[in-house]
């Protein structure tokens, strides 16, 4: 089947929200302190993950309907714990995200903006961009940023390869109890949180309104190609932490501006000091993608699921939630003073948690008579679901029991911040 460059979109939508955090900080991090040794963590999360993110688009172009729509179908109760559930986390995710991404302005432009003052101009840059551009804009912008960062990630590594003086070692891993928190947080995030499954279904409905040949096909095509791209890329971010950072008794700090100073010198270690620009243009760019689609995704579903639970009582609900979003993340921001490895560290464990329910109902979901019999998955395609089920819920249960201290903390600063 041909697929036109037209028809690639939200498939590297997907690839921008997910190449983010995820990548430049997790993948980094688990290559610093690990090595190459947890390749088969990220190799085996993204296996485990991938039917449960492949059943958005192929939910809404066998249907026309998105994730949200289906969810209804299946009990108005799946959609209010979605409301709840998204709720809670958008405001962390999105502080999370962009926190790191004025962190890496603020190292390549310079100490005359603060790291608080970057927040708000990206924050704005991106409201700007979403209410005037739209998806349209989205769509054009996300072909060329990935394609710029996968070739600059490769040189990178090749050159990394080539001033290593001593042959890595491949021996595989597994975290000890005081890293199993690590091992976690990183599969948590690897590639993307599970519910960016929903905000593919939604950019997949608007790819259609421009594309109208858009269908369960090249869909699906569209979305491998996007699933491909945040592996290679994992591998490759990883890969780099290990050949650079590995056993040089060197950490990653916890402050944005420092890690982010931290990562450009990691790369350009590697390519010469000719590429600190290059490099650095390329690493802002992809956490600025990913603080543009979460913020252009998170309001999307929102304003679906608000309308679809109260009806259309809420004029431009879209531009309402971004509003909330963007005024809620500069409120975490300045509450936790930069405090970045905990922000992410927060984020990337609800996601992780809350994996296994959106695992089931996306599962349930396709699987039910509300999909087109020739679209629901085939048996591999099951097989591979259950097992999906049963290691995220698994690893889930035995992550909360090993932190019950935590998640007691996190439960009080949450009833604190409301």
């Amino acid at each position: 089947m041909s697929i036109s460059l037209k028809k690639i979109g939200p498939g590297l939508l997907f690839a921008g929200a997910a190449i983010g955090v995820s990548h430049l900080v997790q993948s980094t991090r688990a290559g610093a302190d690990f090595g190459f040794g947890l390749i088969w963590a990220l190799l085996l999360v993204n296996l485990f993950k991938y039917p449960f993110f492949q059943f958005g688009p192929r939910y809404a172009m066998a249907t026309g309907e998105t994730l949200l729509e289906g969810y209804l179908k299946l009990g108005k109760g799946v959609l209010i714990a979605y409301f709840i559930l998204t709720f809670a986390t958008m405001f962390t995710i999105q502080t999370a995200v962009t926190i790191v991404t004025a962190g890496l302005a603020k190292s390549i432009f310079g100490d005359f903006i603060s790291t608080e003052v970057w927040t708000v101009v990206i924050l704005s840059i991106c409201f700007i961009i979403l209410t005037i551009g739209k998806y349209r804009f989205l769509d054009k912008l996300m072909k060329l940023i990935i394609i710029t960062l996968t070739i600059s990630t490769i040189i990178a590594v090749f050159f990394a390869f080539q001033n290593t003086t001593s042959a890595p070692s491949f021996k595989q891993l597994f975290p000890d109890a005081l890293q199993f928190g690590f091992l976690i947080a990183f599969m948590g995030w690897m590639p993307a949180p599970l519910d960016i499954s929903i905000w593919h279904s939604l950019w997949a409905i608007e790819k259609q309104k421009t594309e109208q040949d858009y269908n369960v096909k090249s869909s699906l095509f569209d979305f491998n190609v996007g699933y491909f791209a945040t592996i290679l890329l994992g591998l490759g971010f990883l890969a780099l932490g290990a050949l650079v950072m590995f056993n040089s008794g060197e950490n990653f700090s916890g402050k944005a501006g420092e890690f982010s100073n931290q990562l450009i010198a990691m790369y350009t270690k590697s390519l010469g000091s000719w590429s600190y620009i290059i490099i650095g243009i390329a690493a802002l760019t992809t956490m600025f993608s990913t603080t543009l689609t979460t913020l252009d995704a998170s309001p999307r579903a929102m304003a679906k699921t608000t309308q679809l639970l109260f009806g259309n009582r809420i004029k431009r609900s879209y531009l309402l939630w971004i509003l909330i979003l963007t005024f809620g993340t500069i409120l975490i921001f300045f509450f936790f003073q930069s405090d970045m490895a905990l922000l992410i560290t927060i984020a990337t464990v609800l996601s992780f948690v809350t994996a296994p329910l959106y695992a089931i109902a996306n599962y349930v979901l396709i699987s039910s008579r509300h999909t087109p019999k020739g679209w629901r998955p085939s048996l591999g395609i099951h097989i591979l679901s259950w097992l999906g089920i049963i290691f995220l819920v698994g690893f889930s249960i035995w992550y909360m029991v090993l932190n019950q201290d935590m998640f007691s903390q996190f439960y009080n600063w949450l009833s604190g911040l409301f």
